[in-house]
């Protein structure tokens, strides 16, 4: 026997607001992995062109080089990973997932954190730049050229991805802590419908015996002799 099912609750504006912001979020990893690789040829073009002048040998500054393409596809392979996990828990959050509310509130914590390290070091380098010792001065004026090797607007749009990725992650935390979202998501915790009860009956307390019909009376004593 079949049961009628209830009509779907409406997805609140909290989750779909938090599911848009996630989405974009994800479009924006992939367009900046893009952009990474594509500055880092001109990048390493530019820094080699200004580490003729200083007085580092060619293996310190292949060392740097070495060290600006490890970084520049670091952040592209990160980029790219994090769009299916962004575009998946927005997926999940559609379909009102309460584990998928809970994972995207860990991943959130965890970005928020990763965005503000990222802005600290950003303002860190340009607030007090690395100073290493009298031995190491050709490795010093490498660094330093690093930050000029790249376009003018790459190191301001890294501190702008980076605010802009915290703020994403709060905002889609702040979201899905809203009390609609809170009961949407409670209503699909259980939807498995549950089999009605049955009932067994009650054996009977005395078996009826079925009738049977009456013996034959017994023979007769044979007569004494």
């Amino acid at each position: 026997m079949s049961y009628p099912e209830s009509a779907p609750a409406r997805r609140p504006a909290a989750v779909l607001s938090a599911a848009t912001v996630l989405v974009v979020m994800a479009a924006a990893a992939l367009a900046y992995a893009v952009v990474d690789l594509v500055v880092l040829g001109g990048t390493v073009d530019a820094f080699r062109s200004a580490a003729r002048d200083t007085s580092a040998s060619p293996e310190q500054i292949d060392d740097v080089v070495t060290l600006i393409r490890a970084s520049a596809v670091l952040s592209a392979v990160v980029a790219v990973l994090s769009a299916p996990l962004l575009a998946g828990l927005a997926l999940g959050l559609l379909a009102g997932r309460n584990g998928v509310r809970v994972a995207t509130w860990v991943v959130c914590g965890l970005g928020l954190l990763a965005g503000c390290c990222s802005v600290a070091v950003v303002v860190g380098e340009r607030a007090a730049p690395l100073r290493l010792g009298s031995g190491e001065q050709a490795l010093a004026e490498l660094l330093g050229l690093v930050g000029d090797a790249y376009p003018s607007w790459w190191i301001p749009l890294n501190a702008g991805v980076s605010v802009a990725q915290g703020l994403g992650y709060l905002v889609v935390a702040v979201l899905l802590a809203l009390p609609a979202a809170s009961r949407w998501f409670g209503r699909h915790r259980t939807t498995t419908p549950t089999a009605p009860p049955t009932f067994t009956p009650a054996p009977p307390m005395f078996t009826p015996v079925p009738h049977q019909p009456p013996s034959a009376p017994p023979a007769p004593p044979y007569p004494p002799r």
